[in-house]
């Protein structure tokens, strides 16, 4: 990372950072052009491992993607601010970001319903006690994560 000084180091902050996005960017392969998706997303973290969920439909152009290379890159982002300095002329952003690689995993229909409660369980507070026929329909999909790394980008003070 060019800016070590924005680097999130710390597990955990990565991981804290992830629980505030609502949306995760997902990057396939798509004959040399990067294919990205915004997609809804649940995440679960054992032991310093990681695992995100995601669902859509039974079938289109991400699936066939996956099908010829599961790899899979992604960002996300939130805690956006503009920062104006009227009396410089200038601007800049506040934001925590996270990116990421790894390898995704078509699930199987009996996995499907413990990854729609992790996705589900990002959004809402307490169980949400989803209709199980939506599980015939609906295609569920994991990014195993190999790599990831955070950035905080927050002005610095002025000094008085």
């Amino acid at each position: 990372m060019r800016r070590s000084d924005r680097e999130v180091k710390e597990f955990k902050d990565i991981v804290a950072i992830m629980e505030k996005c609502d949306v995760c960017r997902i990057a396939l392969n798509n004959d040399g052009y990067p294919y990205i998706l915004p997609l809804n997303f649940g995440m679960c973290v054992r032991d310093d491992k990681m695992e995100l969920y995601f669902h859509g439909a039974m079938e289109g152009t991400k699936y066939d993607l996956i099908e010829k290379d599961n790899r899979a890159s992604f960002e996300m982002d939130c805690e956006h601010k503009l920062v104006t300095e009227m009396e410089r002329g200038s601007c800049t952003m506040e934001y925590e970001s996270v990116i990421g690689q790894g390898h995704i995993e078509i699930l199987s229909d009996e996995e499907k319903y413990n990854a729609l409660r992790i996705l589900m369980k990002h959004y809402h507070q307490e169980e949400f006690p989803f209709h199980k026929a939506v599980m015939p329909r609906t295609k569920v999909f994991k990014l195993v994560v190999e790599k990831v790394t955070g950035k905080i980008r927050r002005k610095k003070k002025d000094k008085h």
